[in-house]
């Protein structure tokens, strides 16, 4: 398991790094497995930019003597003399051709190795950074998922992981080599005339007035762009999710309105971004030609008065056009660094989360007779400090029994369950497990006794069999359909055309919700816990199909302790204890018979259901 460093500091989507050089610092502490790969890139990268700056000033000597035979071929024959080939050093010529091709060759085969070694070295930084991502997401507590999105980790995951992947592999690299580029090309065409590269450096101040006004400008319409994106997709969604409503209730015309709307507001920020992301380019183009006009002029009156050979001024205009794209390529990498940086920061803090503890502590089992299954002692617990939630909590559950948890919304029955299950640790008393304090146990260990079947059912795409399986990994085919069997379920899988090996989809719609709340219910039946914690199991099941849960759950009383927690009273009559739930404090307890006798806030529940339903 990966050591993460720890940096406090949240930042919740914000595409701009708020700590960019500590972040950065972090991120590029990834490589350092890799730092030889990384060193030994760079090199060739840096050997790739000299290979090709060179070029061009080795081929303007081949211009050079080409320009001078010809010149002395012309003297020569105004001289009288007769010559049946001008006096150019063609051999001269052919190595200089030869030695431009082996620096293009090399300078390529330089840049391809270069490329390898960063593609490997990148995808395995974020390799590392995405399991330790995971890694990570395993050891938060479950407050973390509270208060976080499921998209939003996604995009975490994701998005962010391959905007980083994108950075390392080809960004990296091209701000050294743009660096380079442009130092190198500065210093070669230094050396050929200083005159000429003054003239050249007055496309600079042009060149940054025109990324300074047009990369911000677009990034702010490419902002707008993706928000009237995130519109059009959050309708789409919507109205997609809801088809049924939208045409039972006549309102096509309306959504398409709607959407019409939107979509033209999406049309006009990306035609406006994309125009301002295109309009760099020519601009840069004209900055570009209007310096290569202007050395081109400047150095064909410095070739007339002699003061510079023509190859010189050839090469001179090659080192012109590459002189202005560096800037423009650092330019437009600042918003994408950006970018990355504000991706790994995101990661780095939830690489930061605070952790579960898992520091056990010292057992001190109970010594009363009979040790009860289950036991809350004084529990204390809240979600946050200044709202009390749960305080000095009591709660005995002997083996073998069913205790059903009641209680009006909000009163902590949920809560109950998740301090059992130590989703969420208790600040004050002791919860017991036959007898041993569950902080003395790991959270894996305590677990393993128990079953869970929640209110909203979680398949996953794949077949009916495996979803069932996923209660215990080992278990045969035969216990598979046992399970199933206890839960009622065995009827309706083998009416399907495929059985068992029926593929779930991503949303289980393929089958009924009673349908999925049955086969989570057989999943738990085939771990065979000795614990078993219904909650809300049959709030969204029809009357004949809660009926066959009740049955399975009577059948599964003996030899194991339940938990029910329920709104629908109905479901809990026959449980030898029902503990009566408000504002985090038991109010009343008993079985059904008992609690109606007492007339109490029991009785008044179950009245206002039965009312209810009568009405």
């Amino acid at each position: 398991m990966r050591n993460v460093q720890r940096r406090p500091g949240r930042n919740n989507g914000n595409r701009k790094a708020q700590h960019f050089w500590p972040t950065t610092k972090r991120l590029i502490a990834y490589l350092r497995p890799w730092k030889y790969g990384v060193l030994f890139s760079i090199v060739l990268a840096i050997g790739s930019v000299i290979l090709s700056i060179l070029a061009p000033k080795i081929l303007g000597e081949a211009t050079t003597i080409i320009y001078n035979g010809v010149m002395k071929g012309y003297a020569g024959i105004k001289a009288g003399q007769h010559l049946t080939s001008l006096p150019i050093d063609f051999h001269r010529i052919m190595m200089i051709g030869v030695t431009v091709i082996l620096l293009y060759v090399f300078s390529g085969l330089f840049s391809f190795v270069q490329q390898i070694t960063m593609t490997r070295i990148s995808q395995r930084v974020v390799y590392n950074l995405r399991q330790d991502l995971e890694n990570k997401i395993g050891r938060v507590p479950v407050s973390f998922y509270d208060t976080h999105s499921n998209g939003d980790i996604m995009s975490r995951m994701v998005n962010d992981m391959d905007n980083i992947a994108g950075t390392l592999q080809q960004s990296f690299i091209q701000i050294i080599t743009s660096t380079i580029t442009f130092v190198g090309v500065l210093i070669l065409m230094l050396t050929i005339s200083w005159r000429l590269t003054l003239v050249a450096l007055i496309i600079i101040p042009l060149s940054l007035a025109v990324v300074a006004f047009v990369a911000p400008t677009a990034q702010k319409l490419f902002a707008r762009q993706q928000a009237e994106l995130g519109k059009i997709n959050a309708q789409v969604e919507e109205t997609y999710a809801g088809h049924t409503i939208v045409r039972t209730f006549n309102k096509e015309s309306d959504e398409e309105k709607k959407f019409g709307k939107t979509n033209h507001h999406y049309y006009q920020a990306a035609w406006k971004a994309q125009f301002f992301s295109i309009l760099i380019f020519p601009l840069m183009n004209f900055i570009r030609n209007l310096g290569y006009l202007m050395v081109a002029v400047v150095g064909a009156i410095q070739v007339i008065h002699g003061q510079i050979t023509l190859g010189n001024v050839q090469a001179f205009l090659q080192y012109t056009n590459q002189f202005a794209q560096p800037l423009t390529q650092i330019a437009n990498l600042s918003s994408t660094i950006q970018q990355t940086i504000a991706s790994a920061e995101r990661i780095f803090t939830v690489l930061d989360e605070p952790e579960m503890n898992n520091d056990l502590i010292e057992d001190h089992p109970l010594t009363t007779t009979p040790v009860p299954k289950i036991e809350f002692d004084h529990v204390k617990f809240s979600y946050r400090p200044e709202e009390p939630l749960i305080e000095d909590f009591n709660l005995k559950a002997p083996k073998n029994h069913m205790v059903a948890i009641v209680g009006p919304t909000g009163a902590g029955k949920t809560t109950i369950i998740n301090l059992l299950e130590r989703f969420y640790e208790i600040q004050g008393g002791h919860i017991y497990l036959d007898g041993h304090d569950t902080r003395s146990m790991t959270r894996q260990d305590l677990r393993s006794h128990i079953g869970m079947v929640l209110q909203d059912t979680w398949l996953f795409t794949g077949t009916i069999m495996d979803n069932i399986r996923f209660g215990r990994e080992d278990a045969s085919d035969e216990e598979v359909y046992q399970a199933a069997r206890m839960a009622y379920a065995d009827n309706f899988i083998r009416e399907l055309p495929d059985g068992y090996q029926t593929v779930l989809n991503e949303a289980a719609s393929n089958i009924s919700q009673g349908q999925r709340q049955l086969l989570t219910i057989a999943r738990a039946f085939l771990a065979n816990p000795e614990i078993l914690i219904l909650d809300e199991a049959t709030s969204s099941v029809d009357t004949r199909t809660e009926a066959l849960i009740q049955n399975a759950m009577n059948d599964l009383q003996k030899g194991r302790t339940s938990f029910v927690v329920a709104h629908r009273l109905s479901t809990i009559r026959n449980a030898e204890q029902i503990i009566v739930v408000n504002h985090g404090h038991i109010i009343e307890t008993g079985n059904h018979e008992q609690l109606m006798k007492a007339n109490g806030f029991y009785a008044d529940l179950y009245n206002s259901q039965f009312m209810g339903n009568q009405i």
